[in-house]
Order: C-alpha cells, then sequence, then structure tokens
C-alpha cells in the first residue's frame, strides 16, 4: 500500500480514473477524477494507516454512506462509498472552488457573499440537523462553492467516525480542527446541533476579517481561549462590516450552547433580517404601496378633510341661526 498520494495518480479505483492530487487532509488525500463517462468527480480516499484498521475502516464507511443519504443542494452529493483492493474512498461532485481558497486569495470577503454563503450553509445544516446529524467539523475548508456561487457543506460524518473510534478504542487522535472548536468539544462535554453554530460562527469570522478570532501554537491554550475568552471585535478589525453581522457571529460564538442560536431556522431568520436592513428605505424608488400603506397614506388626509367639513358646517349654522334672529 503506497503511503505517497502522488503514486495514485494516473491510477484507477473500481471505474474511477485519478488525475490529480487536490487536497488532503488529517485522514484522506482528496483527487481529482473521472468516471468512465468522463464527469469530472472529487474522490476522497482513506489514508493507509486508517484504511488498514479494520475498525476505523468499518466506521467511516457506516458515516459516509449515512451522509450520502442527506440529499440537499447545499450539502455535497455523495456518489458512491466503496473499497478497491487495499484502498477505500467515496465520491463526490467536484466544486469549482471553496470558502477557504476564496478567502486566502481574496482577504476578507464583501458582507452580500458572507451573508449568502451563511444562508447556504444554514439551509444545509438544518436539512442535516433534522436528520438527526451534527457535522463536528464545520469549518472554511468544509464549505465548497458551485460554478453557480452555490456554497456546499462536504465532510458529513468524518468527525462522527473518528470520535467513535476514539471512544471504543481509546487512541489519542484530534477530533476536529481546533480553531473551530466549540467550548463543549474543548471540554469533552456532550454536543448537539448549536457546536456547529458555534463552528459557523468562527468560519463567518474568518470570512468577515481574514482571521479566526483565537489562536496559538498550544492546543491546551487554543482550547481554554474557546472556553473563556470573549471573540475580539469583529468590527475593530474589519469596520465597515453591519454592526447587525457581527451580532450574529457574537450569538453564535456565545460560549454555552444556550445562549446561541436554537435552531438553524432562527439564524437563518436573522441573517435575512441583516440582509433585509441593508437596503435602502428611501422614498424614491420605492416599490409600490400595499393596500394597508395606502390606506395609511390616505388617513390623514381624510381626517383633515372630514375636520373641515366640520367647522364648515358648524360656521353655516351659526350664520344661519343669526339671520332667523333677525
Amino acid at each position: 500500500m503506497t503511503n505517497v498520494p502522488t503514486d495514485l495518480v494516473g491510477q484507477s479505483l473500481g471505474s474511477y480514473h485519478l488525475e490529480r492530487l487536490l487536497g488532503q487532509g488529517g485522514f484522506a488525500w482528496v483527487f481529482v477524477g473521472r468516471e468512465p463517462n468522463g464527469t469530472p468527480v472529487a474522490i476522497k480516499v482513506l489514508k493507509p494507516r486508517y484504511a488498514g484498521d479494520p475498525q476505523f475502516e468499518t466506521r467511516f464507511r457506516h458515516e459516509s454512506e449515512t451522509a450520502a443519504n442527506l440529499d440537499h443542494p447545499n450539502i455535497i452529493r455523495i456518489r458512491s462509498v466503496a473499497r478497491s483492493g487495499e484502498h477505500v474512498y467515496f465520491t463526490m461532485d467536484l466544486c469549482a472552488d471553496s470558502l477557504a481558497a476564496r478567502i486566502t486569495r481574496e482577504g476578507p470577503l464583501p458582507e452580500p457573499e458572507i451573508l449568502k454563503i451563511a444562508r447556504d450553509v444554514c439551509n444545509g445544516l438544518a436539512h442535516a440537523h433534522g436528520q438527526g446529524l451534527i457535522h463536528r467539523d464545520l469549518k472554511p475548508d468544509n464549505v465548497l462553492i458551485r460554478s453557480d456561487g452555490t456554497a456546499v457543506i462536504t465532510d458529513f460524518g468524518i468527525a462522527r467516525a473518528v470520535s467513535g473510534y476514539v471512544a471504543s478504542t481509546g487512541v489519542n487522535m484530534t477530533i476536529g480542527t481546533p480553531h473551530y472548536l466549540s467550548p463543549e468539544q474543548a471540554q469533552g462535554r456532550p454536543l448537539d446541533q448549536r457546536a456547529d453554530f458555534y463552528a459557523l460562527g468562527v468560519t463567518l469570522y474568518k470570512a468577515a476579517t481574514g482571521e479566526v478570532p483565537f489562536t496559538s501554537t498550544d492546543w491546551f491554550e487554543l482550547a481554554r481561549m474557546h472556553v473563556e475568552d470573549p471573540p475580539p471585535s469583529p468590527r475593530k478589525k474589519r469596520p465597515d462590516i453591519s454592526k447587525r453581522l457581527e451580532r450574529v457571529i457574537y450569538r453564535c460564538l456565545a460560549k454555552h450552547p444556550d445562549d446561541r442560536y436554537r435552531n438553524a431556522e432562527e439564524l437563518l431568520g436573522d441573517l435575512i433580517d441583516v440582509e433585509a436592513k441593508q437596503r435602502p428605505t428611501q422614498e424614491i424608488g420605492r416599490p409600490p404601496a400595499g393596500s394597508r400603506e395606502i390606506q395609511a397614506i390616505r388617513a390623514p388626509a381624510q381626517s383633515r378633510l372630514k375636520m373641515w367639513l366640520a367647522v364648515v358646517g358648524f360656521l353655516a349654522l351659526i350664520a344661519a341661526v343669526v339671520i332667523l334672529m333677525r
């Protein structure tokens, strides 16, 4: 079994041909490949040290197959999960870009683009959480961008496979990415969907400022910062982002899960509200008023007309009385 990913370039796994190495993470290599009909795909191949462990492979394949059942436009489509000889892999749609790559190239993103990506991610999380699945390792690398600009979440289930493996074997392995860990993950406490909102908060912070809120070369110090330290103000790093977006990020980054968003729908509602408040509300260029707005506009004029009619009527009555008394 090869320990060098480039040795697989030009080879085939099952019916897929591997063309080039796209990237790698802690547990797998990712290649650009093609199906027999020429369709380009991304192929994630489990690294040999993990593929050679039957228990890890079983958990990896189980979680990958569970993630493959997540059918949603904002979650990457997993096409197959298989073994070919000594290699364990799954194939998925190939995306044009990733949020991490965009931030590296361009630095902080414009606020409207951050909000659009955040909405797409929220929609994907809402679907996964509704199926009882927590991502556990959300970060810019796991937010891919399609050619039409749609953001999709990838790597659902990988962190869960690792955590289950660690719990059952006691092997010392890092679960999740330290800079994006929620306080409860750093403390080894039970997780629910609100851990994903914390990681999304760090992701939005990075997209808005180009930096993560907490940095340290020491893992334990970084974990302590997640648990104890307040995040620096995003607006101090980038004054042009709105206070409303900053408030959304702060709520996602709340230390206690109860102080974060309860569900993805609630977070999505705030994101939509931030977008709506960004639109100008000048009278010029306003859309046509609805019936209630028209009635509200007309009401003051109608009230003034009624008042003047009453005054005229009263004066006419007085004049009539004066004439009759002569």
